[in-house]
């Protein structure tokens, strides 16, 4: 082995040297220079900058709570979970839905970079990995035929498939809807509704602990739409794992 990195080594160096002289290539998130574009389309720099979220967290919906003394108790529930309790039993994030992770998941997703989904399933997995303990299978949220066409590919089933649990695409989605994006917060959750229903596939989610995934998470409307499938088809626990959470203001 070691002697095989001693060839492999000083080899990587020199393509790497070559590559950012001949090709110049920038990196996809800060748009500086790649000094080793064999490493991917992301600097390291920008890599180090995806933090994680800080606590303290709702232990439901993974938005941030504004001190430990406001949390209810037993359990650490944001007053929105309180009010109308999510279809999601736990949802967790990579990071902030900000800065460099930002940059990453839009490379990724409008730009097709789809190599950045194996750094980025492996981060999820560092960080969250207590939200796949006794999980039995991983559900990409699913885009919409026309998206998908468009598009050429889903993001949310790149990230799953390489997050080392089996892949059920249980869900599809039925009707085309506008991007959240565009929505205040108070519409989401009726955009989403009757947006997704189960595949042929949703027979093995039966009893299962199942882990929703996805690229983003704002309000938490699209995880919730899906879950609420997923409990009719016979899920016994809908968790749910996103590359970044967008930080809303604290309630």
């Amino acid at each position: 082995m070691d002697s095989i990195s001693a060839i492999v080594s000083p080899l990587t160096r020199a393509l790497d040297a070559v590559a950012a002289v001949v090709f110049a290539p920038s990196c996809a998130a800060c748009g500086e220079l790649l000094e080793q574009p064999t490493a991917g389309p992301v600097c390291a720099a920008c890599w180090r900058a995806v933090l994680p979220l800080t606590p303290p967290l709702c232990q439901r919906c993974g938005d941030a709570l504004p001190a430990w003394r406001t949390i209810s108790q037993p359990l650490a529930i944001c007053p929105r979970c309180r009010r109308r309790p999510p279809a999601v039993d736990r949802a967790e994030a990579l990071g902030t839905y900000d800065g460099a992770l930002r940059a990453i998941v839009h490379a990724l997703k409008y730009e097709g970079r789809r190599s950045l989904a194996r750094r980025l399933a492996a981060l999820m997995r560092q960080r969250c990995g207590a939200i796949f303990d006794q999980a039995d299978c991983l559900i990409p949220v699913p885009l919409h035929r026309s998206r998908l066409r468009e598009r050429g590919f889903n993001q949310a089933a790149d990230l799953a498939k390489h997050l080392d649990l089996p892949v059920v695409h249980a869900l599809r989605r039925v009707r085309p809807t506008p991007s959240q994006i565009s929505l205040p917060a108070s519409r989401r959750h009726a955009n989403m509704r009757d947006a997704f229903a189960p595949t042929r596939h949703a027979a093995t989610v039966a009893a299962a602990v199942v882990v929703l995934v996805d690229d983003v998470s704002t309000t938490g409307a699209t995880l919730d739409a899906c879950a609420r499938v997923l409990k009719q088809a016979g899920a016994s626990e809908v968790r749910a794992i996103t590359a970044a959470r967008a930080v809303l203001p604290q309630r």
